[in-house]
């Protein structure tokens, strides 16, 4: 089964998933409302700005590769996803697992590995297309199906992370066992910029200390 084959219905169904509301998903509550000792510098303030102005100008122009390269790929750029040859942010690499007895496999647009050149066990799954729905597939089901066999690969130790950005408004995803969550829409052409930024940097934070 193709990542870019999967709807969340079908998910559901096939797999017994549960989703849940915002609410009631505790491991996403924790990362999104996390403050830890994450800060935001003047420098990356004006950098977001830079940016921000970029995406609110352009992004009912931009295709999905151009929204990636002039306001994702930087905003990633700015955590640094790399740690200690620990693990670093990979792009388009493939993945496969076997989940409930079907065989899944796909390329994420984006993911946060252990691994150094290659991604060994994924941490975090990143998915991003320009409208709510594109023509290759359901791009929130796709990072969940990716999340779904991240979960297998790392045999369920731990909750898996997980983003889906649809033009300017970014929801994040946890998954633990059967259970998924999804956050409202981050815009990042308000002040909700920082939020993404902060939120990211905690996602560091933390898998600097499941790696530890």
């Amino acid at each position: 089964m193709l990542f870019t084959e999967c709807t969340l219905e079908d998910l559901d169904k096939r797999l017994k998933l549960k989703p849940l509301p915002l609410n009631e998903m505790v491991v996403l509550q924790n990362w999104l409302n996390a403050k830890r000792t994450v800060t935001i510098s003047k420098p990356e303030r004006n950098y977001l700005l830079i940016l921000q102005k970029y995406l609110q100008e352009d992004v009912e122009n931009w295709n999905e590769q151009e929204l990636a390269m002039h306001f994702i790929g930087p905003m990633f750029t700015l955590v640094q996803f790399s740690y200690e040859r620990k693990f670093n942010l990979f792009a388009e690499r493939p993945i496969s697992g076997v989940v409930d007895s079907i065989e899944m496999n796909g390329r994420p647009d984006g993911m946060i590995a252990t691994g150094y050149r290659e991604p060994d066990k994924p941490y975090f799954c990143f998915q991003e297309y320009k409208k709510d729905k594109d023509p290759n597939g359901d791009a929130t089901a796709q990072a969940l199906a990716a999340m779904l066999v991240a979960q297998e690969l790392n045999e369920h130790q731990f909750p898996v992370y997980g983003c889906c950005v649809r033009g300017r408004h970014w929801y994040f995803m946890a998954l633990q066992g059967k259970e998924y969550g999804i956050s409202d829409g981050y815009a990042a052409t308000k002040n909700e910029i920082y939020d993404i930024l902060r939120i990211l940097k905690v996602l560091k934070q933390m898998l600097i200390e499941r790696v530890k």
